[in-house]
């Protein structure tokens, strides 16, 4: 009977308190500025450093004969978010977006290829 109440207790409790989770697709939560989601880059100098610096290998870029960055993909499928890439980078190149809903049914969809090291 003791523990009858006590869980009663503990039920009513906890109804008049507001509830914990939210409602996903309706309600998305606010994020901290140094949330790491989404990899994009702008002005990249091709120095290098990211790919290096990299864990997982996500990154990959390509360079002309004159060393300039031509491509720049980002593999979502190896990159763990870490932010090596984006702390290390001597321009601030690489940003992480506040964007987190990357899963898709399209594998292709995760690797984001940039031209020329920009978003243009």
């Amino acid at each position: 009977m003791r523990a009858l109440l006590i869980g009663l207790l503990t039920v009513f409790k906890h109804l008049f308190m507001r509830p914990v989770t939210l409602e996903y697709p309706e309600k998305k939560r606010e994020l901290s500025p140094a949330f790491r989601g989404k990899l994009y880059t702008s002005g990249c100098i091709g120095c290098g450093i990211c790919k290096k610096v990299c864990p997982s290998g996500a990154i990959q870029y390509n360079k002309d004969s004159d060393n300039k960055v031509t491509s720049y993909t980002f593999d979502l499928k190896k990159c763990i978010f870490c932010g090596n890439c984006m702390y290390y980078c001597p321009k601030g190149a690489i940003k992480m977006e506040p964007e987190y809903e990357l899963g898709s049914d399209n594998i292709s969809d995760l690797k984001l290829s940039y031209k020329g090291g920009n978003n243009d």
